[in-house]
């Protein structure tokens, strides 16, 4: 069992940076697969960005592939996403996901532990 509690989120401008985190209660953080989801209003809740368990590797949404890094800090147990060079389209609630597995997955269906989201909105 983890519980996540995300933060980092606000309002910006395009061009700007934030730096979203999520900080993991429970045990065994480095035994997870960590992600970041997105949702728009109206839309279906999207992959961003994902890691493995070490950190060694990292799968990035093509929209936001050279833009956004994800990080974790297994010491600290969080999970963080830079974002830099915000767009307009950035706009939407995002959701820190964990999934107790070996293999990465893409897919919102495949993570069992779920925060509560942070908002993000990018004004042109």
């Amino acid at each position: 069992q983890v519980v996540l509690v995300e933060s980092g989120g606000g309002l910006v401008q395009a061009g700007d940076s934030l730096r979203l985190s999520c900080a993991a209660s429970g045990r065994s953080f480095s035994s997870y697969i960590m992600a970041w989801f997105r949702q728009a209003p109206g839309k279906e809740r999207e992959f961003v960005a994902g890691i493995v368990r070490s950190g060694s590797i990292t799968d990035y949404a093509d929209s936001v592939k050279g833009r956004f890094t994800i990080s974790r800090d297994n010491a600290k147990n969080t999970v963080y996403l830079q974002m830099n060079s915000l767009k307009p389209e950035d706009t939407a609630v995002y959701y820190c996901a964990a999934r107790n597995s070996f293999v990465h997955s893409r897919l919102a269906s495949g993570y069992q532990y779920w925060g509560q989201g942070t908002q993000v909105t990018v004004s042109s």
